[in-house]
């Protein structure tokens, strides 16, 4: 019996061998593919940034003036004002409040 438990013991040791070169190969592949999936990710983003900022730049001059007309309202009704910033804080707080 002693000849046949050292074959097999040889046997397994081989195979932990073939299996562990597999392995570093396998970890190999999955490093390379993991750096390209996150510099596309990057790239996405960046992209999506520019975009995003390109379009802010050009909507900035209709915010602006948006924002004017409303501080001239504010201005001229500051009981109105009041009366929507409550109505809108009470909106947010009740929105966080049915959430929890």
């Amino acid at each position: 019996m002693a000849p046949f438990s050292t074959l097999s013991d040889i046997d397994l040791e081989k195979q932990i061998t073939a299996l562990s070169r597999e392995l570093a190969a396998l970890r190999k592949a999955v490093s390379r593919r993991g750096g390209a999936y996150y510099e596309d990710g990057r790239d996405a983003a960046l992209d999506t940034y520019s975009d995003l900022a390109g379009r802010l730049r050009d909507a900035m001059p209709a915010i602006r003036k948006q924002g004017r007309v409303i501080e001239r309202s504010a201005r001229d009704h500051p009981a109105a004002a009041a009366a929507v910033g409550l109505v809108v804080l009470g909106l947010v707080a009740s929105l966080l409040f049915t959430r929890r």
